[in-house]
């Protein structure tokens, strides 16, 4: 019973504050360089996730042609730069990063 009361607790403080920012944004005006710098939260946020996972597979620095998570990686960005198709980027990556690991 205790764990799930923490649970249910902790929920309502993550909501509690995610609320609390929304309300306090939404009658407050934020600075254009506020704005400026929450807009590239979401890319920094998203390359400190995936860059570790295709530089360092296995917990060791790899930059060879036998890393097939970055050989994938790299496909999958040129595909997202050239079509601008998340989809498309998704599944290329995904096959790519199959095949090289078959091989």
């Amino acid at each position: 019973m205790t764990l799930w009361l923490t649970i249910i607790a902790m929920g309502l403080v993550t909501y509690a504050i995610r609320l609390s920012l929304i309300l306090l944004l939404g009658r407050v005006e934020v600075p254009p360089i506020v704005r400026e710098a929450l807009r590239l939260v979401p890319p920094a946020v998203l390359t400190a996730i995936v860059f570790p996972e295709l530089l360092r597979p296995g917990g060791t620095f790899d930059l060879s042609l036998g890393n097939a998570r970055l050989l994938a990686g790299c496909l999958a960005a040129l595909v997202a730069w050239r079509t601008k198709s998340v989809l498309l980027t998704i599944a290329v990556g995904m096959a790519a990063l199959w095949i090289l690991q078959a091989m």
